[in-house]
């Protein structure tokens, strides 16, 4: 059995049953068996009604999935309101995919040799999709795995994060109460990580989506079988870059839900802020202001800002690394106070050392650093110093600036006047170097769980 607690205070949820390698098997079986079985795949408009009614039976449970959320992740009940309608239009988005989501025509005629033929490609599913899934985000990250799945015609076996299975649970029961046989998307709750390997790893997965540390998900993308496929989702440590043009009485704001965001639990987290020397004093000011202003506790409350971290280990590891580059040299601007077992106070550190670990590795918590800078590529060479690489930012009203870093910094997306962590659903969310592999976004993992196959005529 599991036990399933809230993040905040670690009150106890529910228990619920896992699952042993026999219950694996079984799985694998069923999604086997009605893969193999070509005559029984769904229709595209059988896919396509079962996600509309997906999204209106999770629309009806609205309140119930936020207000899980937040007690099992503890992500402030606010967001995981907007987490919600998330999933809702991550249903809709893969339905309107559908109706564009079709081979092409490859040329014939070109040489002598491919004279009087006719060829175009179709698409097919891949196969028996493992979804392995994170905590920060319970609901919209299985939709983000689960339902492209379910749209293009791939068996699913999807396991959540072992700390917020509920979610999972309960999403995965609408999509059978939508009309979804139930061997086509299975949930799995291991009772022990050997298994969680065992899924990805087996011989029947076509694809594995993994999301996750860095560590696990090269690990397993090594063991792989052979011809199976694979998208990793892993952290970073995100850049902005703060321009002397940039305007402060707009930039605050969105850097502060940039670096506080989920406690800083999310994998493009604006971790490393970069600050022309000329504007410092002035931003460090504002910014400090902004967050030692931040409510931080119950994720249930209503006016809860920042939360709790998923677990006091998480907690203490980063109150650790506080400690660490304080004593290497930081100033401590605010924060660094641990205020329970599982919640901290939101913290800047002005000026770490460039091999602090909060300077270096990913912090995935309530914690910020500001660097000083005079020169721009200066800063974008500190801000690509790292083996890791996701989403930054620039924040300048210097056109040339803004475009000069865009064009230099080393993320797979740049937003200009915007936080790293902004995204929506349907735009492409990928991770390069060791911070993932493939692209992520429910149009992009759609493409991923196909294969095309080419069809030729010769009119003879």
């Amino acid at each position: 059995m599991l036990q399933v607690v809230q993040a905040y205070d670690r009150a106890p949820i529910e228990e619920i049953a896992t699952d042993d390698a026999a219950a694996l098997e079984a799985k694998l079986q069923a999604a086997e068996k009605v893969f193999r079985d070509r005559e029984g795949w769904l229709k595209p408009h059988e896919r396509m009604a079962i996600l509309r009614r997906l999204a209106g039976l999770l629309d009806g449970k609205r309140d119930h999935f936020a207000r899980q959320i937040a007690r099992e992740g503890g992500k402030p009940l606010t967001d995981a309101i907007v987490e919600t309608t998330r999933a809702i239009d991550g249903i809709h988005n893969a339905v309107e995919e559908l109706r564009n989501f079709a081979g092409r025509e490859i040329p014939m005629g070109l040489s002598p040799a491919a004279a009087n033929r006719w060829a175009f490609t179709t698409k097919e599913p891949i196969g028996i999709v493992a979804a392995i899934s994170a905590f920060n985000h319970p609901l919209n990250l299985i939709v983000h795995q689960v339902v492209p799945a379910i749209a293009t015609g791939c068996p699913v076996i999807v396991k959540p994060a072992g700390t917020t299975p509920l979610s999972c649970r309960d999403f995965v029961a609408l999509v059978h109460e939508a009309g979804l046989p139930e061997a086509w998307c299975q949930s799995f709750i291991p009772e022990s990580t050997e298994l969680a390997e065992k899924l990805a790893t087996d011989r029947r997965i076509a694809f594995l989506s993994f999301i996750g540390s860095a560590k696990v998900g090269w690990y397993l993308h090594s063991k792989l079988a052979h011809g199976a496929r694979s998208a990793l989702e892993h952290g970073g440590a995100a850049p902005a870059i703060v321009d002397r043009s940039a305007d402060l009485d707009k930039i605050i704001e969105p850097l502060v839900k940039g670096g506080y965001y989920h406690a800083g639990q999310v994998c493009v987290s604006t971790q490393r802020i970069f600050v022309h020397r000329e504007i410092i004093d002035a931003f460090t000011e504002r910014l400090v202001a902004r967050v030692k202003a931040l409510r931080t506790g119950d994720p249930v409350l209503k006016d809860t800002e920042v939360g709790p971290l998923i677990q006091p280990r998480e907690a203490d590891r980063v109150a650790a690394w506080i400690d660490e580059a304080v004593k290497g040299g930081a100033k401590l601007a605010t924060g660094g106070k641990r205020l329970s077992e599982t919640t901290l106070a939101p913290t800047v550190l002005l000026d770490p050392t460039v091999d602090a670990k909060v300077s270096q590795l990913e912090i995935f918590g309530p914690v910020v650093g500001i660097y000083p800078y005079e020169k721009l590529d200066d800063a974008i060479a500190q801000a690509n110093a790292l083996p890791v690489a996701f989403q930054a930012s620039i924040f300048a009203q210097d056109i040339d600036v803004a475009l000069r870093a865009a064009e230099r910094l080393d993320a797979s997306a740049v937003m200009v006047n915007d936080p790293t962590t902004f995204r929506t659903d349907w735009m492409p969310f990928a991770g390069r170097r060791e911070s993932g592999y493939g692209t992520g976004g429910i149009p992009y993992t759609m493409r991923d769980m196909t294969q095309e196959k080419m069809i030729l005529f010769n009119r003879r």
